[in-house]
Parts: C-alpha cells; structure tokens; sequence
C-alpha cells in the first residue's frame, strides 16, 4: 500500500500543475509568466521527491504516509486554486469583453405611385429616392438579412487609474458587392468603431449633433428618415458630465446651378463644430445639440468658395404613464445638408458666378409607443421636413418636402426576441409640384445577442 502514496501524489500533484496551467491562462499569457509557470512545476517536483525521500522503508506506518502525501497534495490543489479566483477576480475587475449584435431578417412589400426604382431605398426608407412625376407605378417584394450585426466591446480599467474602453460594430447595408441572384452574400461595412479614454472619444460613431435616444421604434432601418438628423462618422469627442463638444469630419454636398445631380466636393479644411447638452430624471430626456461648419467646393478649374452653415435641434423622450413614451425631435438650420434627412437636400447650392449660398431645412418628428401588455406593444410615429429652395438657382427639380407615417405592431414572446408588422406611408413633393407616394408593409423578425 505504501508504494501507492508516491504514485497517488504525483498524480494529485500533475493534476494541480495542470489546474494550474489551463485555469490561469491569463495569468501564463507572456513570457515572463512561462517561467513563472515553470517555476511552479519544480516546485511540485521538488515536493514529490522531498516526501518520497522521508517516506520510510515499508511498515505498518505506511498508511499513515500515504494520508500525509494525500493531505499534502490537497493542500497545495486548494492554494493553486485559491490563487487562480484571486487573479480571475482581479482580471475581470481590471478588463472585461463582450460580444453583441443581432440577426434581423425583414420581408418588404414596396408599392411607388410614379415611376419605378431599384435601389437601397427598397432595403429601407431613403426620402429622395421616391419617385415623382405623373408615371405608371411599380411594386416590388424584397427579402433580407442586411441589417443583421455584430459588434465587439471591451473595457479596461488601467493601473494609473484611467478607463479606457472599445467599440467595433459592422452589418451589411450599402454593400459595395452582392446580388440576389444565388448566395445573397453582401459585404460587411464599419458603422462604429472608437476607442475611449476617460471623457475622450476619438474614432466613428454617431454624430454627437444627432441623438440615438430619440429614434422611434420602428421596423425599418431608419424610421422617420426624412425628419431626423442621422449619421455615424470620424471625431474627437470631449464629454464633461452633461455637456459633450466635438470636431467631426466635415463633408459638403452641392446642388449645381440650375439643377442638377449632388456634387460631392471633399473640399473642407475646417472640421464640423458640435455643442451638446444633455439632461434625464424620472420624466425622460431632453437634448439640445447645435453645429457649425463650412461648406466649401473648388473644382481645380473656375470655382472655389465656400460659406458658413449651422443648426440646432432639440429632441428628447417623455416618459409617460403605464410605461409608454413619447419621442420626438425637432431640428432646423442653414446648410445642415447630409445631417438631416439623410441628404434628402443638399448643404448649399451654386449660383452663376460659382459661388455657394446654404439651403434652409427644418424637420419634425413624433412618436408614440404603448404597451399593450408584457408581449405586445405599437409605435406610431410622424414625421415631416420642409425646404427652402431658392429655384432660381436650384431649378425645379429638387425636393420641396417629405412627410411620413409609421405604423407598427410588435409581438416579444421571450426577451430579446422580436416579431413585427409595419406599415410606412411616404410622399415626397418637388418644387415643380410634382409628387410621389410609396406604401410599405414590412415583417421583421429579430433576435438580440
């Protein structure tokens, strides 16, 4: 029996040296913690061959030795653990990661009163892509899984004290490649993707001019797209308690004179200016964001100019009884362009001497939500936007307003489980009064992870 306990500590020890190797991965990750771990092991080894050494010759005693070894063994099982929930704990409380995102798949029925259109604005509700105009309508149903996503998030809580934290999301909208014809397959793109260091945001995400806390619930990517301000890029961002500043990436659209398809002039040297105050209680939310940028365009030929614009918009969520909402948002400027109505007008508009005049814009939208019970709940949401055009340089042909309404139904039978029915009415209307009607009724089935 006595030549068991050798055999029975060295496989005790084996198995904590292995505890010890796979448990503290995080621990043994470089290679200072290699030796670290080599170290340990001969430790053990040393262990072994000291008790074996004082294991005396067998006798009636030997069972004795056997429960030494045993106990010993243990011991050192249960420091080895002890040791590695200490560094776990300390781990998880220093950095953390995590996964998320969701898979949406939406079935749409598009039905255009004038015209016909193959586009992104089948995949979700673009403003100026309905057509106008007194021609024969087409309809269209349309099945897809591009608005699915993941993103990745970790945090970090550094040894000087700092907080340093990531972000990294992607789906498949606006793909630059994929068909329907045989595996659908679409190309992912960046929506976000920032790292953070205590009150500094530096990289892509949601412009600050815009908040995400007011958009509707609705079925389609979007919502009321021709009202609100939307948009993700490229900024540094300083947050100091409810009051949030940043420089962001400035980009001028151009209508030509006369009229005319968008210039997109990549032409600005000073970045977009944002303000953003924000406050919350018990009642909801309440923003109010102003911006300031340039508009600039030089065609390396006979123009090059540019003008100032602006904007301010006020948004917000009141909670109301019974859990329901109201969200809102109310925007308006002088050469908002791209950040309103996802550039349903342009930020200003050439006249005949190439110089640049910024176009007025004001959206409003509302949105109510009600929750019928635990399961079932409906959003209905209105929007409008209306631009000042001046014609005699833009020409007749660009949008005078857009309205919307959404009406939705949503059924969670287990959280984070979703199944819903919208339907969206649209007009868009051009300056020569010419105008164009979409109806939209979309299924959606999302799960969130």
């Amino acid at each position: 029996m006595a030549q068991k306990a050798p055999r029975k500590l060295l496989l005790s020890l084996s198995v904590a040296a292995a505890l010890g190797c796979v448990w503290s991965g995080s621990v043994f990750a470089d290679g200072d913690d290699v030796a670290a771990l080599e170290a340990r092991i001969a430790e053990l080894e040393n262990l072994v061959h000291q008790l074996m050494q004082a294991q005396p010759a067998p006798t009636s005693s030997s069972a004795d030795v056997e429960a030494k070894a045993e106990a010993a063994a243990e011991a050192k099982v249960v420091a080895m653990l002890d040791e590695h929930e200490q560094a776990t704990a300390e781990e998880v409380h220093k950095h953390s990661y995590k996964f998320g995102g969701y898979i949406k798949t939406d079935i749409i029925y598009s039905d255009y009163s004038s015209g016909s259109y193959s586009g992104a604005g089948r995949d979700f509700y673009i403003p100026g892509t309905i057509p106008v105009g007194s021609g024969n309508g087409e309809s269209y149903t349309d099945f897809h899984a591009k608005e699915s996503r993941i993103n990745f998030k970790s945090t970090h809580n550094l040894d000087n004290g700092a907080k340093l934290g990531t972000f990294f999301e992607m789906d498949f909208h606006l793909p630059s490649q994929g068909d329907e014809r045989i595996s659908n397959s679409y190309s992912p793109r960046i929506r976000h993707a920032f790292v953070t260091y205590n009150k500094w945001l530096i990289g892509q995400t949601w412009m600050t001019f815009f908040n995400v806390g007011a958009l509707p619930e609705n079925l389609d990517f979007v919502g009321p797209a021709e009202s609100t301000i939307f948009g993700r890029q490229a900024m540094v961002r300083y947050t100091s308690g409810p009051w949030q500043f940043a420089l962001e990436n400035p980009e001028t659209t151009v209508t030509p004179y006369g009229g005319g398809g968008r210039i997109v002039t990549d032409d600005n040297l000073a970045p977009d200016v944002v303000l953003r105050y924000n406050t919350k209680g018990d009642w909801g939310t309440f923003t109010v964001a102003g911006t300031f940028r340039q508009l600039s365009y030089d065609n390396n030929a006979n123009i090059d100019d540019s003008t100032t614009g602006y904007g301010i918009s006020l948004s917000g969520k009141f909670v109301l009884g019974n859990k329901d909402d109201f969200r809102w948002m109310v925007s308006t400027g002088s050469g908002m362009g791209r950040y309103m109505g996802l550039n349903t007008a342009n930020g200003a508009v050439l006249d005949q001497y190439g110089r640049l005049h910024a176009i007025d814009s004001t959206g409003v939208f509302g949105s109510y939500r009600h929750l019928w019970n635990d399961k079932w709940r409906s959003n209905l949401t209105l929007g409008y936007l209306s631009v000042d055009n001046d014609t005699s340089l833009t020409g007749m042909g660009v949008t005078k307003n857009a309205s919307s309404m959404h009406f939705n139904v949503i059924y969670s039978p287990q959280p984070k489980l979703d199944f819903g029915v919208e339907l969206l009415l649209a007009n868009r209307e051009i300056e020569s009064g010419a105008d164009g009607d979409m109806t939209r009724l979309q299924f959606s089935a999302k799960y969130a992870y």
